[in-house]
């Protein structure tokens, strides 16, 4: 399909053709979804611990005799049931990752790369470059360019100008072609696509 591409201060610079089977799908929310409770979990430390009863530094000696107290039967102080006792059932150190197949991964990609150019949500332009690392001027072409919150894709190398003017706008993300991934797309309203990252798509899914 054919898409127009604009230059970074808004002005036409020709069209490119989208490769239907990365930007033309019908997206399948299944899938969108599968892969970013994917990248989420991958993400989790998994370091929140408690002290089970375990771990716990008081004697384990039994409190009183079995029998004779009137009372409950009790073996250790270091039982859940009492104040300063472990915890039962607590969170350990684990990892929450789990598998997904490598082909379903690709697949969530190009599903919500399509759902995005359906809902209007892509820009392509023809290079993400500047003369100098200003803040100022990148905030303010984005300003009138009505763009809030975007994720901004390049190549395989980004520019180092770019970057460092990018990096302290807030819900502004800017990526090399490696770094695409579904919940960064998903997360911001718009995704701007530079000619060298659509080329870098369509030889990856080729």
């Amino acid at each position: 399909m054919k898409f127009d591409v604009t230059s970074f201060d808004g002005k036409s610079a020709g069209s490119i053709d989208l490769n239907d089977e990365i930007f033309g799908l019908e997206p399948r929310q299944d899938l969108i979804a599968r892969m970013v409770r994917y990248q989420l979990a991958k993400r989790r430390a998994g370091t929140h611990a408690v002290k089970n009863r375990a771990d716990i530094a008081r004697t384990g000696k039994k409190m009183y005799k079995q029998k004779g107290t009137g009372g409950a039967r009790h073996g250790s102080a270091r039982v859940p049931q009492f104040r300063g006792g472990g915890r039962a059932f607590g969170p350990v150190v684990r990892s929450h990752a789990h598998d997904l197949p490598k082909k379903v991964r690709a697949l969530a990609l190009r599903h919500a790369l399509s759902a995005k150019l359906k809902d209007g949500g892509i820009v392509i332009w023809d290079k993400a470059q500047l003369d100098a690392a200003k803040t100022k001027v990148l905030k303010d072409q984005f300003a009138k360019a009505g763009m809030v919150s975007a994720l901004i894709i390049d190549g395989s190398d980004v520019q180092d100008n770019f970057a460092l003017a990018a990096r302290n706008i807030p819900h502004i993300d800017v990526l090399p072609i490696e770094g695409i991934n579904v919940y960064d797309i998903l997360r911001r309203e718009k995704l701007v696509l530079t000619k060298a990252a659509v080329d870098a798509l369509e030889a990856r899914f080729k």
